[in-house]
């Protein structure tokens, strides 16, 4: 397939951007580049008390998201391809819908400080899914802090991603549906998929698979 330069994938929390993070780098043979929530020593506390521990949560999350951002830059982010399981401008999606006024009013002033200084990616692929499916996928992985996921909170947070990438024009960008699909289980789903993110070089395309078994 092409090799784009970054690649950013989005989408909500159980979605799969991850998985298919790492079998795009794998496919292209580029750097990886993951989030790593389970540094975050503020996020068991947030899942259980999300008002008392989310803009501590919040803040860690855009800090280490900037120095692993300034680290790649440092390394020559174009000097080989890149496919990263987030993409730095949506940590805004979180702070909007966690955070008091006041509090999201600091994070702004932080985050316009540090936000000009990311490298923009070339495409990203943001996944979305249903509520139901994006529950059934957390529980699947297990984790412990994860257990205890509000679905009214997720369901809010799909609708924040939908809202924010309904305006969403800074790069190209492809909008998948992975309700009813299973990219990490079916091959067909996955070579499919993977075809359909070479071909996307510009402007923004919906695609909905159709005829796969659910996820």
């Amino acid at each position: 397939m092409d090799r784009p330069r970054h690649v950013a994938i989005e989408g909500p929390i159980g979605v799969g951007k991850t998985a298919l993070a790492r079998v795009l780098a794998e496919r292209i043979g580029g750097r990886l580049v993951l989030e790593q929530p389970d540094e975050n020593p503020f996020l068991p506390g947030f899942y259980a008390h999300r008002r008392k521990h989310a803009f501590q949560a919040q803040l860690f999350f855009l800090l280490s998201r900037y120095q692993q951002q300034q680290a790649l830059l440092q390394q020559d982010l174009f000097s080989q391809s890149t496919v990263s399981d987030y993409l730095f401008a949506k940590d805004r999606i979180f702070a909007a819908l966690t955070l008091e006024p006041a509090e999201l009013a600091l994070y702004h002033q932080v985050y316009d400080l540090l936000g000009p200084r990311v490298a923009r990616p070339d495409l990203v692929v943001y996944l979305q899914a249903r509520t139901d499916v994006l529950l059934s996928r957390i529980k699947k992985r297990g984790r412990d802090y994860e257990r205890s996921m509000d679905p009214t909170y997720l369901d809010a947070l799909a609708k924040a991603y939908r809202d924010f990438f309904f305006h969403y024009d800074d790069t190209p960008l492809l909008v998948v549906n992975t309700s009813d699909i299973d990219f990490e289980v079916n091959a067909d789903d996955l070579e499919t998929l993977l075809s359909v993110i070479s071909r996307h070089h510009k402007g923004t395309r919906h695609y909905v698979p159709l005829g796969t078994k659910p996820g």
